[in-house]
Formats: structure tokens, C-alpha cells, sequence
């Protein structure tokens, strides 16, 4: 049985581990709270595939055995993790429903961090396995960001997908900003030095009488962005286009 499957066969550690105390010391002087910060640590510095139960050992200086008195395996480690990681995205359940304007207003403010956690925590990005944590920080996250849209006239299912759409666009558009991020450190160059490498080759291969369109906007885009792409554009670009189809959706409710 892989540590996936004995986290999913024995859910009642899982919770426990969860929702209940994480400051407490064992024995061996370490908590919960200890170890996962020390993956954290981990991950964010050196990447997820760096993460192991003996790393986190190492980073804390004690046997590997020691951590698994107070955790059973890496699986549950990661859920720790995002857990505790989406318990930065808010200052309270209130905030995002709180901020000055309507709903959009909350709606771009809930983007925005969730962009800026995913930026400080990228592993969050290489981790997510499409089925929520059920931890007391993403159960509260949820809540936060589920108030904006309460009470506009769209059904608990619209909210719930306007909500989710929103997700995933910003974990789309932060996953192509890590990536481009990764390969600007790998090959050494910036995107606007690669632009230049390249752009006397593209203009040997694209015909533009072939590729009107293409080299038109192409090369319109690149000046822009001085890369192939600019993920924060397209996030904030996609986010406004979202909350016109959501005004429009609770326009529509109204009026029917």
C-alpha cells in the first residue's frame, strides 16, 4: 500500500492530525507544528522534490523515527503543509468581504492573494491533487471567500463555480509564472535576452503573407511583454473578463 493510499485508508488520523493541537511536544521535544515548519522550509528553498521525511529530520536534528511519532508519512506531511499555507491568505474570515467597493472588489482581492501565496509557496502548485485538504484553515478559507458572492441572487452551485473558476484561473496563471520563472534560472537568460537571441530566427521561418495573424499579434505581444508571455497580464487580463461573465450572471438572475 503506497503512503496515498494508507493516508486515504485511515482518515480519522488524518483529521486528528488536522484539527487537533499542533503544539504540543512528544518525548522527543518536537510538535507538529516544528516539523511542518521545517518542511516548509524545505520546499520553499530547495523545491518539493527535496522534501522527504529524512530531510526534515536533518533540517530539525533528530532521527527520522522521531517524526513519525507525530506524523505517518510524507502524505500527511503535504496536507499539514497546505493547510497551514492557506492559513496566510487572511487576517480573519471577514477580510475579503470587508474590502472597500462591491463584491468585485473582494472577488479581485481573494485573486490576488491567492496568486501572492502560490508565488511565495510554489510546491503548493506541484502537490494539489484536485481534492481538498479538509483542514481547519481551508475550511475557513473557503468560508472567506465564498462571502463576497453571498446574497448577490446566484444560486449555492453558481457560487461555488464563480468561486472556482476564479481559483482556477489564478492557480493556472501562477503555475506559468513559476515555470517561466524556473526557466529564466535554468538557461541564465531573461526573457527579453531570449527575445533578441531568437527573434532574427522567427523572422527567417515566419512568413508573415503565410502568418498574417500570428505574426502580427506575435510580434505586437512580444514588444509588450518583451517575453513570449506575460502571466501576471494574463491574470489580471482573464480575472476582469470572469467578473463580467459573474456581473452578468447575477444581472441576469435579477431581471429574470
Amino acid at each position: 500500500m503506497s503512503k496515498k493510499q494508507a493516508s486515504a485508508a485511515d482518515p480519522m488520523r488524518r483529521f486528528a492530525l488536522l484539527w487537533g493541537p499542533q503544539t504540543e511536544a512528544g518525548r522527543s521535544g518536537l510538535t507538529v507544528k516544528a516539523i511542518v515548519t521545517a518542511a516548509m522550509n524545505i520546499a520553499d528553498t530547495e523545491g518539493i522534490d527535496a522534501l522527504s521525511m529524512r530531510s526534515v529530520a536533518e533540517r530539525l536534528g533528530v532521527g527520522t523515527m522521531s517524526l513519525y511519532t507525530h506524523i505517518p508519512g510524507k502524505a500527511e506531511l503535504i496536507d499539514l503543509m497546505l493547510d497551514t499555507a492557506y492559513s496566510q491568505l487572511y487576517a480573519r474570515v471577514e477580510e475579503p468581504s470587508e474590502q472597500p467597493g462591491d463584491w468585485r472588489a473582494g472577488l479581485r482581492f481573494i485573486a490576488q492573494r491567492n496568486w501572492e501565496l502560490y508565488l511565495a509557496h510554489p510546491w503548493m502548485l506541484h502537490v494539489t491533487t484536485g481534492r481538498p485538504v479538509l483542514g481547519p484553515h481551508e475550511a475557513l478559507k473557503y468560508e472567506a471567500e465564498l462571502r463576497p458572492l453571498d446574497q448577490l441572487g446566484l444560486s449555492d452551485v453558481e457560487m461555488d463555480a464563480s468561486l472556482t473558476l476564479i481559483l482556477i484561473h489564478t492557480e493556472g496563471c501562477a503555475r506559468a509564472r513559476t515555470i517561466a520563472d524556473r526557466t529564466q534560472h535554468d538557461s541564465g537568460m531573461t526573457d527579453a535576452e531570449w527575445w533578441v537571441n531568437n527573434a532574427p530566427l522567427l523572422d527567417k521561418v515566419i512568413d508573415p503573407s503565410r502568418f498574417p495573424v500570428s505574426a502580427r499579434v506575435g510580434q505586437s505581444a512580444g514588444e509588450e511583454y518583451q517575453a513570449a508571455s506575460d502571466p501576471k497580464h494574463t491574470f489580471l487580463f482573464g480575472l476582469e473578463r470572469i467578473l463580467t461573465g459573474i456581473a452578468e450572471l447575477i444581472r441576469s438572475k435579477s431581471s429574470s
